[in-house]
């Protein structure tokens, strides 16, 4: 079906929904298409291809709501789509804030952010299938002690998204992207480890070559043979990028409007104080464009935009959709997020902390004894009071050098001490996803080992 049918489509079902009684109505229509192959020591493991489209609606009967969802978009179908959602919402209990957003609200980014690239339907799958063989092989011919592979993959994906409302709004746009991984065995001895590479862009040419990531996941995985378990003590803590983007994903936890309204997040009730440190900033951004937050507008049709979280140091806004700002007393910062049915929720866009001067290498020489983390095991978070203590693996600085590896620790203390000793950011900025955080040094945390 054409991209001006489904919007077509999603405005008819809206307009057949205010017909048949419904005071406001909200329709999501998602298609797309994934391919993923995965290789295995050199031999291909599996290759998957699917398509999907599905239709979802939202009504309101006063401040009562009914979400249904099928992927029949028979005119049967969407006649089942439209019957369903009414019956939900004649036995649902009414929620004094539900509704749709404010018209005044609603629109979408005019400009072209760049999320599609049409090159990715054409890429022939023996290209896919090589690109992944050829990160795989990298790999395995890195060094010696590459012994094994757990694999590597290519995957693909092209959608569309299509959203209209019983308030005028309809919209739609696409996206594609491509993904390329491989995760190295590494073995000397009877100490066996594993690590892992991936690079992720909206169209093949923004890929990293097929060579690096396979050199870089054997790297990482030949650094981490022999690990030790280091005595217990209170050392500078340095997140490597990705174990920072996981206190990324705990801080927008913790900025959930919906976590707020309950009370279950230590920011609760801090707006303008202090809770980082001052070379903190914060952003979520859903504009930036050939980004993987990006979009024109959020799932209740709100243009998407900048929202400062926190400004150097300072705590500035929560994330909100239309329901938890209208529970909070406040303005939506067009972050609803759905998928086919029910209630939006909250997500973000590209949530980022704002990078610093130095390299990681100069962040590092910098300090005499302390953990370079790259691995974070479990989940000992408690966002309501901000505990925090995981299991982690990395490397021992010492003398400004990463020297041995290290693994079978825990790293404790608290978020609200964490955020505020950040002494140093990294430069080293990349948005490999939608949470992107430069490397980040710690001024202290407790190390927990033998």
């Amino acid at each position: 079906m054409s991209s001006n049918h489904l919007l077509e489509l999603a405005q008819d079902i809206v307009k057949r929904a205010a017909a048949a009684g419904a005071t406001g109505a909200e329709c999501t229509i998602a298609q797309g298409e994934e391919f993923s192959a995965n290789i295995r020591m050199r031999e291909i493991e599996d290759i998957q291809e699917a398509g999907s489209r599905g239709v979802g609606l939202r009504i309101l009967r006063g401040r009562h709501t009914g979400s249904s969802h099928t992927s029949d978009l028979s005119p049967e179908g969407i006649e089942h789509l439209l019957k369903s959602a009414i019956e939900l919402a004649e036995i649902t209990t009414g929620d004094p804030h539900a509704g749709l957003p404010d018209p005044a609200d609603l629109g979408a980014l005019p400009d072209d952010l760049k999320l599609y690239s049409a090159n990715l339907e054409t890429l022939e799958t023996a290209r896919k299938i090589e690109t992944a063989k050829r990160a795989e092989e990298a790999a395995l011919s890195a060094d010696p002690r590459i012994v094994n592979s757990a694999g590597a993959s290519f995957d693909t994906h092209v959608g569309r998204r299509v959203f209209a409302n019983s308030l005028g709004f309809a919209g739609e746009y696409r996206t594609s992207y491509c993904g390329l991984s491989t995760v190295p065995v590494a073995e000397d001895g009877k100490s066996k480890e594993r690590d892992s590479w991936s690079t992720i862009a909206r169209d093949f040419s923004g890929l990293e070559d097929a060579e690096y990531v396979g050199k870089k996941a054997a790297s990482r995985a030949l650094r981490r043979l022999n690990p030790v378990k280091v005595p217990t003590q209170k050392v500078p803590v340095v997140f490597d990028q990705r174990t920072a983007n996981s206190l990324l994903d705990n801080l927008f936890d913790a900025v959930h409007g919906m976590s707020i309204y309950r009370q279950e997040s230590f920011l609760a009730g801090k707006l303008g104080e202090k809770v980082a440190a001052e070379s903190v900033t914060v952003i979520d951004d859903g504009t930036i464009p050939g980004l993987f937050g990006s979009s024109p507008f959020d799932d209740e049709g709100v243009p998407s935009r900048r929202t400062v979280v926190i400004d150097r140091g300072v705590l500035k806004s929560y994330l909100m959709n239309s329901y938890a700002a209208r529970k909070l007393g406040m303005k939506t910062t067009g972050n609803a997020s759905r998928g086919l049915t029910g209630n939006a929720g909250i997500g973000h866009g590209n949530f980022f902390i704002e990078k610093g001067v130095q390299t990681p290498e100069q962040l590092i020489a910098g300090i005499a004894n302390g953990f370079y983390v790259t691995e974070l095991i479990g989940f000992g978070v408690n966002i309501v009071t901000g505990d925090y203590s995981r299991g982690a693996a990395g490397l021992w600085i010492r003398n400004g050098e990463l020297a041995f590896a290290v693994s079978e620790v825990t790293i404790a203390g608290t978020l609200q001490e964490m955020f505020a000793g950040v002494e140093t950011i990294g430069s080293d900025l990349e948005f490999r996803g939608s949470f992107a955080s430069p490397t980040l040094k710690i001024g202290e945390m407790t190390v927990g080992g033998r």
